[in-house]
Order: structure tokens, then C-alpha cells, then sequence
């Protein structure tokens, strides 16, 4: 089947057994084929133990076994290439009924996962997202291709065996199986038991995957400080909450199989000498005896391992549920709305009203801005660094109201957690306002459908982020085209770090590490200003993009912007007065309202506005160091690296 046309959505169900069967869906037929096979080879086994009570019984009390022995010797040969040959089926159509299933799980959650809506990224931790898509996969993965077909394995030895037993004597075959309803019984109930125990586990298991990776993902803060036996303490007792469960686990499993191993070898014993004594007595043959205790060992061991395999199973049926709450969520309705022009937004932008308030989050706090500038990966990291927050459904944004006209540079100006990356992330729709009204062009923001208003918009985040690809592959990373190698070389002359990338061995081929480690702060911040300029947005929003370049680097970038916010409605949001001079239109936030707007000029006119009172603090500040430097002089490379602080 093609696996474009599958929602995986569709199998998830509140019984779990249900929802493990929808999975299967496109493999069915092929994994009844390796039942088939496996029935088939459990066939062959127990006529294996038939054909042995045949040769014992009835050929080798044969005066002249002539040629017979030599049938008899081939048929064993035979049976046991069938048993072998179907058993081999049977498990390579398994392995791939399992590896298919572990596939389109995985590019599922891969892709579902980034469809998903701001809002449950906010709420949830990385690390936990990752142990479903990898832990939780596995687990399905195991399901299918040991532990189902290993009870169809061993189920079908049970009756098959128990009917060959049957067939021999209905009294053995009775007295054969008195302990499997108790192990049976035992099982399920140690089923329930361990699957709660595991999904502790695995929840644990999700944190501690989120500690690391959140440590080594800030471990250049980590050694910046020396908070490595901090975070080590921090590590511990995460894992130490993961061993206690493990022992628990393991604790549990350690009680059931000596007990259900007991009861199994004294059915075996039990069955070995009832046959026995049946023998001497002469109530069945030596032959008889022979096939029974053959097919008493291929009943009595499998059902050992049935309780083994009925509580691994409940792993696997934890995980399923852990995928299913991924799964159910809601995707972000990238096509929701009605228009989907195709020529590009002119930019006129009207702000009428405008308040907001983060919805559907836990008891938690929500801060402006994340690690990286955006909320996908969860607002929370931020929180602890900022002095300002907001509390769950308490409004952040407060009647905002302005107009932004095409081509215009909209300055945003205020301190940390004053609402500023708030009201542009509505502009893209990563979030909806929840009062109020925005207007392209004249039409209702929610109009627009989000991919389109998401092709139309440019954003470069305060921190800048760089996949693991090389530098080509970065800038051209927001274009869904081919691009010619001219166009990638003139957005970074824009961007002033052609010359950089020019500079290193491989060029534009050279491979940027993890998250850009192996370029600087102010080269990363370039690149990905280069990937914004070969978008080619009609609106551009630039979360303080210069904040981690040199004066000298930013003086170019801000010329580079200069030209490239020509024609185009552009949003800066900066926390110096030097970088919002220029702007058409500057709101000046604090608390999530507009205190002050309008020009350089006029709010420098009002002497006690909070802008007049930035310009003169951030002035005295520049007017210090340049005194300094005349009685101090530096050199000119070190007066390149004077800059004003951020706040």
C-alpha cells in the first residue's frame, strides 16, 4: 500500500489490542502468511515425534528392516528441513513485517512531530518527544517481529502437541497440562503489574534522555562556569529515580520466572513419570512413551516462556499508548483559512486592538522568548534566564494598535519580557490572537492560510540556529526551489559573510557542525541572515539580529538590512536606540502594551517618555567609553570590539 495514503492517526484507539491491530494495516497478509509458516513447521516437528513412535513401535521389532530404515531416515531428514525451511519463513516475513511497521512509525512521528502546534511544544520536553520516536518505535518493533509471533509459536505448539498427545492417550494429554491455566492465569495478571511499572520506566527514562540533552546541548555554559559536578548532582538524582525503578522491574520479573520455571519443571517430572509408570505397566508402548515425552517438552517449555512473553508484551503495549498521546494531537492546520493568493503580500499591516493570552499550557510560566528564539522548542527553557514571565491565561499582549504601511521599518523597543517577539510571532500565525483584529492588505490575518503567510515572512531569531549540513545547504535551507549558485553568493554578499565562507578550505561546501559550533557567533548570525535574504520575504521580522556581531560586522549587516527592507514591511526588535533610529514607526513596549509610538524624532521630544530616558542612559553610557578610550587609548582593533551592552 502506498504509505502517503495511511494516517496513522486513524489506528489509535483506547484499546490498546485494537490500535495494535489498526497498526498493522498493508502487512496483515503477510504476517498471516508467516503464521502459515509457522504453523507448518510445527506440524512438521510433532510428525517428527510420530514418525520416531512408528520406528520404535513397529520397525525395529522387524526381523529384516531391509530398505524401511532407509525411508525412515529420510523422512526424518525430510521433516526436518520442512520444520526448518518454514520456520525461517516464517520469521524473515515477521522481521519484515516488523522492520515495515517500525519504518512507517518513525517517518510518521518524524513528520507529525514538526506538524504539531506551538502550544504542545511548549508543553513538552524534548527529550520526551525523543523517546517516543526512538524507545517506544523499538519496542513496537520487538512486538511484531519476536514476542506476537512468539506466542502464535507457541500456542500452536501447545494444541498441536496437546492434540498428538490426545491422540496417543486422552489421560496423558489431560495430566499433561494441570499447571498451564495457573501459569496462564498468573501471567495475565503479572501482565497488568509490569506495564505499569514500565511506562514509570520509560517516563523516567524520558527524562533523564532530556536532562542529557539539554546538558550537552548548553555544554559550553556548563564548563563557561564550572557547573559540571552541579549538573553531574542534578544528573544523579534523575538516575538514581531510574534505577530504583529498574530494580522494581527487575525485582518483579525476579519473583515471576522461578515460580512459573517450579511449576513447569514439576509438570514435566509429574508427566515423565505418569507416562512412565503407564509404560511398565503396559497401558502404552515404548514408542508411545518416546513421542509423549517429546511432545510433553514442546508443550511445558514454550509455556514457560509464555509468561515471559505476555509481560514483554506489555512493554510494547505501554509504548503503543505512549505513540498514541503523540499521535491523537492535533496538527497545526497549515491550509486553515481561505485565501492563498498566488501573487505576493504588498505588507500593509494593521494592528486594531490586538491582545493575547497563552492558552492550553500547563501550570507553568511562559516567557517571551525560548534559548533559540523561537517556541518550538518549548518556551519553559527560557524561563529561569528571564526576569519577566507570564502565568497561564493572564494576557500578554494589551491593545495594540498601529499601522504599519508597505515598506515601512517597524521598531519595537523595551526590556526583556515586555511582549516584543510575542506580537510578531502572530504575524506568521505561530500563534492566534485572541482579541482584537489584524489586517493584510486589507483581509483578516486568519484568512490567510498559515503556509502562505509563512512563505511570505522572513524571520531572524536573536540566537541564531544552524543545522548540521554545510553552509550551502543552510542558506538554501528556506527555499523550496532549485537556486542557482549566483543567487546563494549574492545573499551572502548581502549578508557580508561571502568573503568569510570564502575564506574557509571547502567554501560554501565546508560542513557546519551541530547547531553551527564551528563557526562564530557573528558568522552563524550572518548565515542565517543570508538564508532569510534568499527567501526573498514580502515582510521581514528581525529579532535582534545584531545582537551577537561586532560594532564593525554590525554596521555592515544593518547596511545590508537597509537594502534589503526597501519595498519591504520590516520588524525590528531591538533593545538599543542606535538600531531603531532609522525606523518609520517605533513602539515602545512594556507589560505587553504600547506606551509610546511614533518617530525617532517625536519621542525624543517628550522628555519624560521611557524612550527619551533609554536614549540619554544609553548615551551617557557611549560617552563614558569614548572618554575612557581617549585617556586609555586602544588599539584599532579593539575599538572595533566596543560595543554597548544589550540592556
Amino acid at each position: 500500500m502506498n504509505e502517503q495514503d495511511f494516517d496513522l492517526r486513524e489506528t489509535v484507539s483506547n484499546n490498546r489490542v485494537v490500535g495494535l491491530w489498526r497498526i498493522t494495516r498493508g502487512f496483515r497478509l503477510v504476517y498471516l502468511l508467516a503464521v502459515v509458516a509457522l504453523a507448518i513447521a510445527t506440524l512438521a516437528r510433532t510428525a517428527i515425534f510420530y514418525l520416531l513412535r512408528y520406528f520404535v513401535d513397529d520397525v525395529l521389532p522387524m526381523a529384516d528392516t531391509g530398505l524401511i530404515v532407509l525411508w525412515m531416515a529420510l523422512g526424518f531428514i525430510v521433516l526436518a528441513l520442512v520444520q526448518g525451511g518454514f520456520t525461517f519463513i516464517s520469521g524473515r516475513w515477521a522481521a519484515r513485517t516488523a522492520e515495515g511497521i517500525s519504518l512507517r512509525l518513525r517517518n510518521f512521528l518524524y513528520d507529525h512531530i514538526q506538524r504539531l502546534t506551538f502550544t504542545y511544544h511548549d508543553q513538552t520536553q524534548t527529550g520526551e518527544l525523543l523517546q517516543r520516536a526512538t524507545s517506544d518505535v523499538d519496542a513496537m518493533r520487538l512486538f511484531f517481529s519476536e514476542q506476537a509471533i512468539g506466542v502464535g509459536r507457541i500456542l500452536l505448539m501447545l494444541f498441536v502437541n496437546w492434540a498428538g498427545i490426545y491422540f496417543l492417550s486422552p489421560y496423558l494429554a489431560w495430566m499433561s497440562v494441570i499447571v498451564i491455566p495457573i501459569i496462564i492465569v498468573a501471567s495475565l495478571f503479572f501482565f497488568t503489574k509490569v506495564g505499569k511499572v514500565f511506562e514509570a520506566f520509560q517516563e523516567q527514562e524520558a527524562v533523564l534522555s532530556n536532562r542529557l540533552q539539554e546538558n550537552l546541548s548548553g555544554v559550553r555554559v556548563v564548563k563557561a562556569f564550572a557547573r559540571q559536578d552541579y549538573e553531574m548532582k542534578r544528573f544523579d538524582v534523575e538516575n538514581d529515580k531510574k534505577f530504583r525503578i529498574g530494580v522494581r522491574f527487575a525485582y518483579m520479573h525476579g519473583t515471576f520466572w522461578p515460580v512459573t520455571d517450579l511449576l513447569c519443571s514439576a509438570q514435566m517430572i509429574f508427566g515423565f513419570w505418569l507416562a512412565g509408570m503407564m509404560a511398565i505397566a503396559g497401558d502404552i508402548t515404548v514408542g508411545t512413551y518416546m513421542a509423549y515425552v517429546g511432545m510433553l517438552v514442546l508443550i511445558i517449555w514454550p509455556i514457560s516462556n509464555l509468561g515471559r512473553l505476555i509481560t514483554d508484551m506489555s512493554t510494547a503495549v505501554v509504548s503503543y499508548g505512549r505513540m498514541s498521546e503523540v499521535m491523537r494531537q492535533e496538527r497545526e492546520p497549515l491550509a486553515d483559512g481561505v485565501l492563498h493568493p498566488e501573487h505576493d503580500l504588498r505588507g500593509d499591516i494593521v494592528f486594531d486592538n490586538v491582545s493575547f493570552a497563552y492558552d492550553g499550557l500547563p501550570d507553568r510560566e511562559v516567557d517571551d522568548k525560548t534559548t533559540d528564539g523561537k517556541h518550538s522548542v518549548g518556551v519553559m527553557a527560557e524561563m529561569a534566564k528571564q526576569g519577566m514571565a507570564y502565568k497561564l491565561g493572564e494576557t500578554v499582549l494589551h491593545d495594540i494598535s498601529f499601522h504599519a504601511r508597505p515598506g515601512q521599518t517597524i521598531a519595537l523597543l523595551g526590556a526583556t519580557g515586555s511582549g516584543k517577539t510575542t506580537l510578531t510571532n502572530l504575524l506568521p500565525r505561530f500563534y492566534d490572537y485572541t482579541a482584537g483584529q489584524i489586517r493584510v492588505d486589507g483581509r483578516e490575518l486568519r484568512d490567510y492560510t498559515r503556509d502562505y503567510l509563512r512563505g511570505q515572512i522572513g524571520i531572524v531569531m536573536q540566537e541564531p540556529f544552524l543545522f548540521s549540513r554545510t553552509i550551502r545547504e543552510n542558506i538554501t535551507f528556506g527555499v523550496a526551489r532549485e537556486v542557482t549558485d549566483e543567487e546563494v553568493f549574492a545573499a551572502a554578499r548581502a549578508a557580508a559573510v561571502h568573503e568569510v565562507i570564502l575564506s574557509f578550505p571547502k567554501g560554501y561546501s565546508t560542513l557546519v557542525g551541530e547547531r553551527g559550533v564551528t563557526l562564530s557567533g557573528g558568522q552563524k548570525q550572518r548565515v542565517t541572515l543570508a538564508r532569510t535574504l534568499l527567501k526573498n520575504p514580502r515582510i521581514l521580522i528581525l529579532d535582534d539580529a545584531t545582537s551577537s556581531v561586532d560594532t564593525h560586522t554590525e554596521s555592515e549587516i544593518r547596511e545590508a538590512l537597509r537594502r534589503m527592507a526597501e519595498n519591504r514591511t520590516t520588524f525590528v526588535i531591538a533593545h538599543r536606540v542606535q538600531s531603531v533610529m532609522t525606523a518609520d514607526l517605533i513602539l515602545v513596549l512594556a507589560h505587553g502594551r504600547v506606551v509610546q509610538q511614533g518617530t525617532h524624532a517625536e519621542l525624543l521630544a517628550d522628555a519624560k517618555g521611557i524612550y527619551r530616558q533609554v536614549y540619554d542612559l544609553q548615551a551617557r553610557i557611549e560617552d563614558e567609553l569614548v572618554s575612557e578610550s581617549a585617556d586609555h587609548p586602544v588599539s584599532e582593533l579593539a575599538s572595533e570590539l566596543v560595543s554597548v551592552p544589550a540592556d
